[in-house]
Formats: C-alpha cells, sequence, structure tokens
C-alpha cells in the first residue's frame, strides 16, 4: 500500500530563523495581533449596533435599513460614534439615562421618522 504525503509533509522544515527574517516575522506576528484586536471590537460593536437598531425597530415601527439609518443620523448629528450612541442606548435596558444631546437628537430622529411615514 502506498502512503500519501501533502506538500507541507515533503517540504523540510527549517532549520533556523536569520536574524532579518526573525525581525520580519516578529513584525508580522505584531501586525497580525493588532488585525486581531480590531476585529474583535469590531464583532462587540457590531453586536451593541444590531441591538440597538432592533431598540429603534420597536420603538418606532420600521424596517431595519431605516433603523441603521436613524441610528447613523444620530451619530453623525451628536458628533459620537455610531457605537458610542448604540452603546448608550442598549445601556437604557439597564436603567441608565441617554445623555441629553444624544435624547433630544433621537427624538428629533424619530419624529421626522414618523412624519415620513404617515404620508
Amino acid at each position: 500500500m502506498r502512503q500519501v504525503t501533502t506538500p507541507r509533509e515533503e517540504q523540510p522544515l527549517p532549520t533556523a530563523v536569520t536574524s532579518t527574517e526573525g525581525e520580519a516575522l516578529a513584525i508580522e506576528v505584531l501586525q497580525l495581533r493588532a488585525r486581531n484586536e480590531q476585529l474583535e471590537r469590531a464583532l462587540v460593536s457590531r453586536a451593541v449596533i444590531d441591538q440597538a437598531r432592533g431598540m429603534v425597530m420597536a420603538l418606532a415601527p420600521c424596517s431595519s435599513h431605516r433603523a441603521w439609518g436613524l441610528l447613523v443620523e444620530v451619530s453623525q448629528h451628536c458628533n459620537v460614534k455610531l457605537r458610542d450612541v448604540a452603546a448608550v442606548l442598549v445601556a437604557t435596558t439597564n436603567d441608565e439615562t441617554l445623555p441629553a444631546p444624544i435624547q433630544q437628537e433621537l427624538r428629533r430622529a424619530l419624529r421626522r421618522l414618523r412624519t415620513e411615514v404617515r404620508r
């Protein structure tokens, strides 16, 4: 019976790494770690934004797309990152209050949305 090997098994393993190769590998590892951290933060932010989107959809019956747009509007008008707007909105489920500027802008955006729906 013939044994099948993968291309990886056929390649000889390096026995030593030169200093420039080691430096390049270290830089690559640092870059990959930074990218991994960014992706982890993005996943957490996305979950909070999706929760806030659901809350907007419940407050003012609208589509997911329109709820996203409303959150973006609030974010832009308040000059606050979208993930931060979403986080403070979701925090209201734990009896925390919305910061006044976000609360005012959210009310305005909900009023505009309701006006659009009535037309």
